[in-house]
C-alpha cells in the first residue's frame, strides 16, 4: 500500500515540472462549466492549438487530474487561487502535448521500449523511479522493490495498473521533453569572435563628455501635436504597440459591512452572554457554543494574555469585557490561576551603544548612561528620554521591551530584571555585550499563569444590512441603461464612488482594487456585452459592484485612439527634439563651448567608466544609441546632436581604455554557452507557442 500511494503521488507530476521550469503558470479563473448562459453554438469547444480543436472535456480531464495529484499530494483541498493556477497548467499542458509533440515527431524525438524499462528497471535508472522506490532504511533505490510492485500489480486493486500508466506516461514525457531540451542546448555555440566581442564589450572603458538637453526643457503646451504627425509616428514604430486582448470598466462597489444597528445587537447580545459566562459551570461548553474559535485550555503567562487583559489585576471566576475592535466584540473569564510556571517580567530600557570597542568609546558611552539615568532619577521622562537618546529598535516605543520570560535576554540583563523585587527604575547601571542599559521596571517578576476562556465574535453584517446594500447595488444596474446613465446616477448618488479599471486582460481573476472578480471579468469578454453595457451586481467578496464597459481591445496592434497620450508624448519629444538639434547645430566649438553657446537648459556631464554592455551614462541614464556612438568615435572627436530617449545628446569622446589581452576565453565562452543554453527551451516554446495559432476561448468557461 505504501508503494501504491507513493506512485499515486508521482503521477502526472512530470508536465507539471514542465511547466514551472517553462515559466508559464498565468492566473486563470473560475469554472462553470459548458452550459453557462454565456457560451454560444460553440460551447463545447474550449480553443483551438495546431489547427486541433479542444473540447471541454478534453481539457477537464486535465484538470481533474492536476487537482487531485495536488490535494493528493498536499492532504487538503485546492484554494482559488491554485485551481486558476492549475488550470492555466491543463492549458499549457494541452499545448505541450499537442504543439511540442507535433515537433518532437518531425524531429524524430521518441522512447523506445528498452529505453524505458532501462529507466524503470535497468541501469539508468529515472529520478521519478529512485524517488518512490527508495528503501527507507538504506535511503538508497531498491530495484527489488519495482520488481515487486510490477509483478503484484494486479493484487493491489483495480485503479493500480491505470495508475502505473500514468507513472509511466509521466516518465517518458520527461525523458522526450529532456532529449528535446539537450537538442536545442547541445545546438548553441559561441565563437571565438563573439567570446572577444563580449569580453571587450564588459571591459573597455570609455570617459566621455556629454552634452544633454532634457526634453522637458521645452514646455509640452508650446509644441502642438496633429493627428497626421500621430499616424505616421504610429506606422513607423507599429511593433511597439502588439497588445493582447483587454477591456476596459467603470465601476462602483456598495461595501457590506455592519450598521449601527448590528453593532448595537451584538452589544446587546454579549452584554447577555457577559452575564450568562459568569454563572456558567461549564465553561468549555459554553465558550464552544458562543465564540468562533474553539476553547483553548492552556496557562498562559502574562505576556501571553490578550492586550487587555495584560494590564489588569485578574481575578479567578471573573468575566472581563466585552471589548470592541472594528471587527469583533471579545469575552474573556478567568478559570484558574496557578503559580510555579516560568518566570516572566515586563521591563523597558535605555541602550546607550560604545561607537567601538575602545576603552575610551566604552568611558564615554558609560558617563552618557549615568547622565542620562541621573537626569530620570531627578524627573525627567523615562519615555522621552529613550525616544531622545535609545540606540536600538524600542527607542520609539518609549523603551518598552514588554513582557518577556527567563531566558530570553542576555544574562547580565536578565539577572538585573529578574532580580528586582518590585516596579521602578534600578538604581544602577547594566552592562551588557550591546552596551549600557538604564532599565525601569514596570511589572516585577512572577511565575503566575493564567487560565483563560475567551469568547470571540466576528462582527459581520446582517441580513437587513446586506439587503439594503444590495438594493442600492440593484437599483443602480436596473436604472442604468448606458454609461450615460450610468455616471449620471453614480453622481446623484454622493456616498457611491466611481473607479475605472482598464486593460483587464480575458484570463484575470483580479480588476483593479477587486480580487477574486472572475465572474465581473468574465461578463466583459462576453459575446453579448457591448461598450456602455452595464452589469448585473456582482457580489466580490464583502461588496457588491456594479460595472459598465467603456472600452475593448482586441489582440493585435493597439488603435490609435486608444495609445493616443503615449503616441502624443513620443511625438512631442521628436518634436522638441528637433528644435534643440537645430538650435544646437547653431553653435561651434567643443561641448563646453556648444552648452554655453545653447543657454543654461544645457547640461554637460563628464562618464569615465561608460562599458558597452552598460547601455547607460552615467549622470544621464539609459541611453544605448548614446553609448554606441561613444564606441565609434574616435579620442578627441564628437557626435552630431541627436535624439536619445530622455533628451538631445551629443558625446565627445575623450578617450578609450581597451580591455586587458586574454589568452584563453574559455571562459568566457562557456559563460555566454551557460547563458544561452538556459533560455532556448523557453524560447523555443514560445515560438512554438507563436507558430500554433492558438484560440484560447477560455474565457467562456471560466
Amino acid at each position: 500500500m505504501a508503494l501504491i500511494n507513493k506512485i499515486r503521488e508521482k503521477s502526472g507530476w512530470a508536465v507539471g515540472a514542465i511547466a514551472i521550469g517553462l515559466g508559464i503558470f498565468v492566473v486563470g479563473g473560475d469554472l462553470l462549466g459548458p452550459n453557462s448562459r454565456l457560451l454560444g453554438n460553440d460551447a463545447n469547444e474550449i480553443g483551438e492549438i495546431a489547427g486541433e480543436t479542444i473540447e471541454y472535456q478534453e481539457f477537464d480531464e486535465v484538470f481533474q487530474q492536476m487537482k487531485t495529484n495536488y490535494e493528493n499530494q498536499s492532504g487538503r483541498a485546492a484554494n482559488e487561487g491554485e485551481l486558476a493556477m492549475m488550470r492555466e497548467q491543463a492549458w499549457n499542458q494541452l499545448i505541450f502535448k499537442i504543439a511540442l509533440e507535433k515537433e518532437y515527431e518531425r524531429l524524430g524525438i521518441e522512447v523506445s521500449d528498452e529505453e524505458m524499462a532501462d529507466m524503470v528497471q535497468g541501469n539508468n535508472i529515472h529520478p521519478a523511479v529512485k524517488q518512490a522506490f527508495t528503501n527507507p532504511q538504506t535511503g538508497e533505490f531498491d530495484r527489488a522493490q519495482v520488481i515487486q510492485y510490477l509483478q503484484n500489480m494486479d493484487q493491489m486493486g483495480p485503479e493500480a495498473r491505470p495508475m502505473w500508466a500514468n507513472f509511466e506516461q509521466g516518465v517518458l514525457t520527461d525523458r522526450i521533453r529532456t532529449k528535446y531540451s539537450n537538442l536545442l542546448s547541445k545546438s548553441v555555440y559561441v565563437t571565438t569572435a563573439e567570446a572577444k566581442n563580449y569580453f571587450n564589450a564588459q571591459n573597455a572603458m570609455a570617459s566621455v563628455k556629454v552634452l544633454y538637453v532634457p526634453y522637458f526643457t521645452i514646455s509640452d503646451s508650446s509644441v502642438s501635436v496633429t493627428d497626421a504627425q500621430l499616424k505616421d509616428f504610429y506606422e513607423r514604430n507599429k511593433e511597439l504597440y502588439k497588445v493582447e486582448d483587454g477591456r476596459n470598466i467603470e465601476y462602483v462597489s456598495i461595501p457590506v459591512t455592519a450598521s449601527q444597528e448590528d453593532n448595537k445587537s451584538y452589544e446587546e447580545e454579549m452584554a447577555n452572554a457577559a452575564k450568562q459566562f459568569a454563572t456558567a459551570t461549564n465553561d468549555s461548553a459554553f465558550v464552544n457554543a458562543n465564540s468562533d474559535t474553539p476553547f483553548n485550555g492552556t496557562y498562559l503567562t502574562p505576556g501571553e494574555l490578550p492586550e487587555k487583559l495584560r494590564n489588569v489585576t485578574l481575578e479567578e471566576g471573573k468575566v472581563y469585557g466585552p471589548y470592541t475592535t472594528a471587527e469583533s466584540y471579545s469575552l474573556y473569564k478567568v478559570i484558574d490561576i496557578k503559580d510555579g510556571g516560568k518566570s516572566a517580567a515586563k521591563a523597558s530600557h535605555i541602550l546607550i551603544k560604545p561607537e567601538n570597542d575602545t576603552p575610551e568609546a566604552k568611558a564615554a558611552a558609560k558617563a552618557k548612561a549615568a547622565d542620562i539615568l541621573s537626569q530620570i532619577q531627578k524627573g525627567a521622562d523615562f519615555a522621552q528620554m529613550a525616544a531622545q537618546h535609545g540606540t536600538d529598535g524600542t527607542a520609539s516605543v518609549g523603551g518598552d521591551l514588554g513582557w518577556f520570560q527567563s531566558g530570553q535576554m542576555v544574562p547580565a540583563f536578565e539577572k538585573a530584571v529578574f532580580g528586582a523585587t518590585s516596579a521602578g527604575l534600578l538604581p544602577e547601571l547594566v552592562e551588557t555585550e550591546y552596551g549600557y542599559h538604564i532599565v525601569k521596571i514596570t511589572a516585577p517578576k512572577t511565575s503566575r499563569s493564567y487560565k483563560i476562556a475567551a469568547i470571540e465574535r466576528a462582527i459581520e453584517p446582517s441580513e437587513s444590512t446586506r439587503d439594503a446594500a444590495y438594493a442600492v447595488a440593484d437599483e443602480l444596474s436596473g436604472t442604468s441603461g448606458s454609461l450615460e446613465e450610468f455616471q449620471a446616477n453614480v453622481a446623484k448618488n454622493k456616498a457611491l464612488v466611481k473607479q475605472e479599471v482598464k486593460e483587464i486582460g480575458k484570463n484575470n481573476i483580479i480588476a483593479g482594487a477587486l480580487n477574486n472578480a472572475r465572474e465581473l471579468v468574465r461578463w466583459t469578454y462576453a459575446k453579448d456585452t457591448e461598450i456602455g453595457d452595464v452589469s448585473p451586481v456582482f457580489e466580490i467578496e464583502d461588496q457588491f459592484v456594479v460595472a459598465v464597459l467603456t472600452g475593448k481591445r482586441e489582440k493585435g496592434y493597439a488603435k490609435v485612439e486608444d495609445i493616443k497620450d503615449e503616441l502624443t508624448a513620443a511625438v512631442r519629444n521628436e518634436l522638441k527634439a528637433k528644435q534643440i538639434i537645430e538650435k544646437i547645430q547653431k553653435t561651434k566649438g567643443n561641448v563646453d563651448q556648444m552648452a554655453a553657446a545653447y543657454g543654461p537648459d544645457a547640461m554637460v556631464r563628464t562618464a569615465d567608466d561608460v562599458t558597452f554592455a552598460a547601455g547607460t551614462i552615467p549622470g544621464i541614464g539609459l541611453e544605448p544609441v548614446a553609448v554606441g556612438k561613444t564606441f565609434g568615435l574616435k579620442p578627441g572627436s564628437r557626435t552630431a546632436p541627436f535624439e536619445g530617449n530622455g533628451g538631445v545628446i551629443v558625446v565627445e569622446l575623450n578617450n578609450i581604455t581597451k580591455a586587458p589581452e586574454v589568452k584563453d576565453l574559455s571562459g568566457v565562452k562557456l559563460q555566454l554557452v551557460n547563458q544561452r543554453a538556459a533560455n532556448t527551451e523557453g524560447q523555443a516554446f514560445e515560438a512554438i507557442k507563436e507558430k500554433s495559432n492558438i484560440t484560447d476561448n477560455r474565457v467562456k468557461f471560466f
